[in-house]
């Protein structure tokens, strides 16, 4: 498995392992995911060489490839194995093939599809049915992004609309969370974005959930709207919300509690509960599912939490999710100060959400900004973290190293801090938790 450190590509990985099959895999990175996934057996190397692959998978009679599409084309091994009469899938099309022999429920979207399949596969499993799920973060309640098979043919998959993946699903069910622009290196312009989407709600054979902003067709859920799933009475009671859904037939599902924050995840668990109302729940299940869930790493998680001090850790990566956040974190804690620390996320969402990125930034009381996490990119002329930091209308704003923010808040403490990105930020969680707590 090539770019097996992937959170997709990891629970394939945990897939196959856990049906009999012998599992390999190259990542470039050795993170905490990856070492993971050696401690469960699963041999990985970290550079391109082909002396570093065991000779059992040499063998291309008994070998499939399968590789995520931020490898590179000129990757030596992919090439390796594309020249010897190896079979390679692409991560997509194998959770395509596996799911297709299920009942597949798929939750896409631009924001919100990792927390809402999370919810989703914890709400089947609290009403007692063993699903499988293929999940894009590692959920709480379960520490892992893989739920193993066992009696029921529900399968709960994230699916991602990089690349159009998502397209090699065929559900029975689905929830399409948003349809905001992004990824536009890969599909050029929001109407393209917004087409395939609309693609991939034709791909669902029985039930579409749709939240009533993405104009797509289908069974429509939101929060005091004509929607038909519609969340009402929403209010926040000792740092949880609290809210009603009002069903179509009009039957209204009171008091449900959520510790998740923020009324986007209210909207992820209105969304969540109306496919699992169609594929059999009862609301007592859903109900007790919601108020049980732990929510997803990385996701809004609480590393501080004392009276002087909150520290929270969100992979919000696009300007719509940071206002989300940064309004999620306002609404808590009304009368703090809140320092926000930013990685941003490829060089063409930078360039692409530029104004996104000045106006949400600009919500915090202080910035600290980091250098651009490339991922697969290279660099674009002019696209950088500088000239976004010049542009961010506040005064409390720092465009720092990681020595120098660590430095920086040992000598200047926080209220609320956020670590915010989908990069590598995630390495300064433990860094900088020692430092504000000395």
């Amino acid at each position: 498995m090539i770019g097996i450190g992937g959170i997709g590509m990891s629970a394939l990985a945990r897939y196959f392992v856990s049906i009999g099959k012998n599992v390999a895999g190259y990542d470039r990175t050795q993170t905490p995911l990856c070492e993971a996934l050696e401690n469960e057996g699963i041999a990985i190397h970290y550079e391109d060489n082909l002396n570093k692959i065991d000779k059992t998978f040499k063998d291309p009679e008994t070998t499939t490839v399968v590789y995520t599409p931020a490898i590179p084309d000129d990757m030596g091994e992919l090439n390796y194995f594309r020249d010897n009469g190896f079979e390679l899938i692409k991560r997509a099309l194998a959770l395509g093939q596996i799911s297709a022999a299920t009942t597949c429920l798929a939750v896409a979207g631009t924001h919100g599809k990792t927390t809402t399949s999370a919810l989703l596969a914890h709400l089947f499993k609290q009403g007692g049915q063993n699903i499988a799920a293929f999940l894009g973060g590692i959920a709480s309640n379960y520490q892992s992004n893989f739920l193993a098979p066992s009696d029921s043919d529900i399968l709960v998959a994230e699916a991602d609309e990089y690349d159009r993946s998502f397209l090699q699903l065929k559900p029975a069910g689905a929830i399409i969370t948003s349809v905001d622009s992004d990824h536009l290196d890969i599909y050029g312009n929001p109407e393209e974005l917004k087409a395939t989407f609309a693609k991939f709600r034709d791909c669902v054979t029985e039930t579409a959930i749709v939240h009533k902003d993405t104009g797509l067709s289908g069974i429509t859920y939101g929060i005091e709207t004509d929607a038909d799933y519609c969340g009402k009475n929403v209010r926040v009671e000792n740092h949880n919300y609290v809210f009603d859904i009002q069903l179509p037939d009009g039957t209204i599902i009171e008091e449900i509690h959520s510790g998740l924050p923020g009324r986007h995840n209210v909207e992820n668990a209105i969304g969540a509960a109306a496919l699992a109302l169609n594929f059999g729940l009862s609301a007592e299940d859903v109900k007790a599912g919601i108020a049980s869930f732990k929510g997803v790493r990385r996701r809004f998680e609480y590393h501080i939490k004392r009276d002087e001090l909150v520290y929270i850790d969100d992979y919000a990566h696009h300007p719509a999710e940071i206002n989300a956040l940064v309004s999620s974190v306002r609404e808590l804690y009304p009368n703090k100060r809140i320092s926000g620390i930013f990685q941003p996320h490829l060089f063409t969402r930078t360039r692409d959400f530029e104004e996104g990125f000045i106006e949400a930034l600009s919500k915090l009381d202080e910035l600290v900004l980091m250098d651009i996490y490339p991922a697969r990119e290279k660099p674009i002329p002019g696209i950088n973290s500088s000239a976004l930091f010049s542009k961010i209308n506040i005064d409390n704003k720092h465009h720092l190293s990681t020595p120098e923010i660590l430095t920086h808040f040992a000598n200047n403490k926080p209220e609320i801090i956020l670590t915010i990105g989908a990069g590598d930020i995630d390495k300064l969680i433990n860094p900088l938790k020692m430092k504000l707590s000395q």
